[in-house]
């Protein structure tokens, strides 16, 4: 009789140590989980003139573009640098770009693009942060018939996800806005045959610089469409002009959406100049535009946030960053730096302090 009570006292305290436990690592599940971007902003829309989120407010969204999808910035196109940026560099938004017509781009290889590119979304939605899938074609209406197949599957693929948004030409280059309009009606009902709700990211003429011109005969047929804006801020030519371009065509009611800009000139490398940069950032904060910064890559170019030979698994020390890199990823993780001792924050960490998800505490 002893025994057996004493194994029902042992049996008893068992079940009160697994409980407590269990209870424990509840409390710590529910402690640990922070709201992602989708989480805060649901599906987006269009509402007079602006991106919208599923509380009505422009979800002001930052990140970053991988580079060309081959290249320089192939070998970070894997999941461990999308943990990294997401958890360290704090991002909302990813643009994956996924190169057409350079040799071993999609035309040459389109299974082993197409693959590259949805893992890269995939692993994205499963972290919670908005994905621009970009066609990033020049010459887009040369190759709409390999446009239109891969956007069918991509909006069969992410129909029921509010993560995505479809870019449909990057850049187009001396083509006029009829040419561009008549290509993305195009591809705008290819889209809606499957997916009725997330945004298309429509471009404009001269490297999506002229959105007044767009703004002046914009697409009607569809409501849940957003114009693609580029720049780059320390060229001498993408300056007060530019922004007096995107002003003009938001007054008259143009969405707006920064899908690429770099700290670089025009080319991608050349000049970065911290103060038309500054200007730049804030311009688009006192709009409360969303926008992607270009780009992943370890190229020897300004826009490159990486220095050549930073590791492809991510895990980057400050000293693995370029000026270019120190600068957004300290945009990204608090407000707008406006000043060199901002802008080198970063710089200013010591390596035997890192901790494996973050560069600053």
């Amino acid at each position: 009789m002893k025994k057996l009570a004493s194994f029902i006292v042992i049996l008893g305290g068992l079940f009160l140590i697994t409980a407590s436990q269990s209870s424990c690592t509840s409390r710590q599940s529910q402690a640990v989980h922070i709201p992602t971007a989708v989480d805060k902003h649901g599906w987006l829309t269009i509402k007079d003139g602006k991106m919208v989120d599923e509380n009505g407010v422009a979800p002001r969204l930052r990140g970053i573009s991988f580079s060309w999808s081959i290249w320089e910035g192939r070998k970070y196109y894997n999941t461990e640098v999308i943990d990294w940026i997401v958890d360290d560099f704090q991002v909302d938004l990813l643009r994956f770009s996924m190169a057409i017509e350079p040799d071993s781009g999609y035309l040459d290889f389109p299974d082993e693009q197409k693959a590259l590119i949805t893992g890269m979304i995939d692993h994205a939605i499963d972290r919670g942060v908005y994905v621009l899938i970009d066609w990033h074609d020049h010459h887009a209406n040369e190759n709409i018939d390999a446009a239109k197949y891969f956007f069918d599957e991509m909006a069969q693929r992410y129909k029921d996800v509010p993560n995505v948004l479809y870019e449909i030409w990057n850049e187009p280059e001396e083509h006029s806005w009829a040419e561009i309009k008549a290509y993305s009606e195009e591809l705008i009902k290819t889209i809606r045959v499957h997916d009725q709700k997330n945004l298309i990211v429509i471009p404009s003429a001269r490297w999506d610089q002229d959105v007044d011109i767009t703004a002046k005969d914009p697409i009607t047929s569809d409501g849940q469409l957003i114009y693609s804006f580029h720049f780059y801020t320390s060229d001498p030519w993408h300056q007060e002009n530019l922004r007096k371009k995107a002003e003009e065509a938001m007054q008259a009611g143009l969405p707006i959406i920064v899908s690429e800009w770099g700290v670089s000139e025009s080319n991608g490398d050349g000049d970065f100049n911290l103060e038309t940069t500054n200007r730049w950032v804030e311009w688009m904060d006192t709009h409360q535009l969303s926008w992607a910064n270009w780009n992943i890559t370890d190229k020897d170019e300004t826009s490159a946030l990486l220095k050549p030979g930073a590791p492809i698994d991510a895990h980057w020390q400050a000293n693995e960053l370029t000026e270019a890199g120190n600068y957004i990823r300290e945009v990204l993780r608090t407000d707008t730096p406006t000043s060199p001792e901002g802008v080198n924050k970063a710089q200013q960490v010591e390596d035997s302090s890192t901790n494996e998800k973050e560069l600053v505490n």
